[in-house]
């Protein structure tokens, strides 16, 4: 290890043992909490609407925060609840080198295969990282993650271009229940759980199983083996039509168990395809659906303990998603409007996932980057690239499952403040050293941009400490390693 980076390291010590602690920790409130003000650009914004802008976004950019503070965060959540009304011109623009992602999956088949997952890669992060409608990425990244599809399995990897772009965007503020029907009749899909090969004289439960359990009624929603094995029978000849590749959809009834069956105590007649899509509706409607879904939602945007911190609110928005038959954009209002203003500055803290943090310390320092595999390369380290999980379950949402790997983050933090990430370049440093005047600050410059708060006198003075006489004394070496630091503070890491 270069003595720079072991610095750095050392100086990182600001957030290191507070970072694998809980988020209430009292460094985590000194970093983050209070309503201290900034003189400096970015001016800070109330610290509720802050927290809640660091749960709608990735990463609030100062754009953002100037715009919250001139229609207030009610209304840039029912702005972005609008997103097909966002003029999102900049993300499209960057997205034109990767036109692969347009394509059809038979067309796709005869690309290399590392080209074409890059390109879906890409997209995906630059569309976290640029697009103005956040909410609606966010809740992109929600459904990828709820109806996970891993690219490694067969020909997934061309298929999910299919699926993000077919399934997945078009519904992702939409009613549940026509995202389910999307789902179960995409091959990415469908390949994926092996209902391909779900036929009569053997039927596969795998796809069946997760239906139940992972996307409609959660594992405690009330269903039994043999309601997997009947809706197993029902999903019979739901298959993939083979031309080069598995690329379309297709019911076979020469494959489908075309008896009656019984899904939870309700007796289907034969009906063919019609049958699973009547079952698919059925379970879309369900109560459990609407407790399950909610309380993930309700995960996502308020507390990795919902049970414990959100019970009330997971309720009000499993009714409203009964009484509007699963309308996404319905619930999230009850979830976002009412949940962040019932917590205001007391939101439990959520520890960013990989692709949180990386497109947090992006956005927020205003980085230039083209989302090249470098970035990409970042994140498989830490755990989390793009559509890579390789469970049904998709990546998990709680801090435990990212508390134990976090010298990726690190490295990665240090690199992008010194400029070493290939395609990424930050080009505000400069402007900022001319501001800043002291290392005093230059940490407070940082900290406005970062946390939009300063550090309190004893977290600024630590880190000042820890910066050697000869870096102290030089802000241009100074600057890389007060941004590295503050990027791996428990300040940044929770959000």
């Amino acid at each position: 290890m270069s003595p720079e980076r072991r610095r750095f390291l050392q100086l990182a010590g600001l957030g290191t043992a507070g970072a694998v602690l809980s988020g209430c920790s009292p460094l985590y409130s000194r970093l983050a909490g209070g309503p201290r003000g900034l003189e400096r650009w970015p001016a800070a914004v109330p610290a509720a609407t802050f927290a809640g802008l660091n749960r709608l976004t990735y990463g609030p950019t100062p754009e953002e925060r100037e715009l919250v503070r001139e229609i207030g965060l009610a209304g840039w959540i029912e702005e972005q609840l609008a997103a097909e009304q966002i003029d999102d011109w900049e993300a499209a623009l960057r997205l034109r080198p990767h036109d692969l992602i347009e394509r059809e999956a038979d067309a796709l088949v005869d690309w290399d295969e590392a080209d074409v997952t890059g390109a879906l890669q890409q997209a995906t992060l630059l569309r976290r990282v640029y697009s103005r409608r956040q909410l609606y990425e966010l809740m992109v990244e929600f459904w990828t993650d709820h109806f996970n599809i891993a690219i490694a399995k067969e020909d997934c990897w061309a298929l999910k271009v299919v699926d993000d772009r077919e399934v997945v965007r078009p519904h992702a503020l939409g009613r549940f229940g026509d995202l389910l029907q999307a789902s179960a009749h995409s091959p990415a899909m469908l390949i994926y759980l092996d209902n391909q090969v779900n036929v009569r004289e053997w039927p596969n439960e795998n796809y069946a199983r997760e239906v139940m359990e992972l996307h409609t009624l959660g594992v405690n929603g009330g269903y039994s083996q043999d309601d997997v094995m009947e809706l197993a029978r029902m999903l019979t000849g739901w298959t993939v039509k083979e031309h080069f590749s598995w690329v379309e959809f297709t019911f076979d009834p020469d494959i489908h168990d075309d008896g009656a069956k019984i899904l939870l105590g309700r007796q289907f007649a034969p009906a063919g395809q019609g049958e699973g899509e009547a079952a698919l509706a059925m379970l879309a409607a369900h109560p459990s659906t609407g407790e399950f879904i909610s309380g993930k939602l309700v995960r996502r945007f308020i507390s990795d303990r919902p049970e414990r911190d959100a019970a009330e609110l997971t309720k009000r928005a499993a009714e409203v998603f009964r009484t509007t038959q699963g309308d996404i954009r319905a619930v999230l209002r009850v979830i976002l409007l009412d949940g962040l203003l019932q917590f205001g500055p007391h939101l439990p803290p959520k520890f960013k996932r990989p692709v949180e943090f990386v497109t947090s310390a992006l956005r927020q320092l205003q980085v230039e980057t083209d989302g090249r595999a470098v970035i990409i390369d970042e994140l498989r380290l830490m755990g989390q690239a793009p559509y890579e999980w390789p469970t049904p379950d998709g990546p998990p949402d709680m801090a435990e499952a990212w508390l134990r790997n976090l010298m990726p983050r690190w490295r990665f933090a240090l690199a992008l403040a010194r400029d070493e990430l290939a395609g990424t370049t930050w080009r505000h440093g400069p402007a900022m050293l001319a501001d800043a005047g002291t290392p005093e600050g230059l940490v407070d410059r940082v900290a406005g941009l970062l946390l939009d708060r300063p550090l309190d006198s004893g977290d600024k003075n630590r880190l000042l400490r820890s910066l050697e006489p000869d870096i102290r004394s030089d802000l241009r070496q100074a600057l890389p390693f007060v941004v590295a630091a503050i990027l791996a503070s428990p300040g940044f890491q929770w959000r």
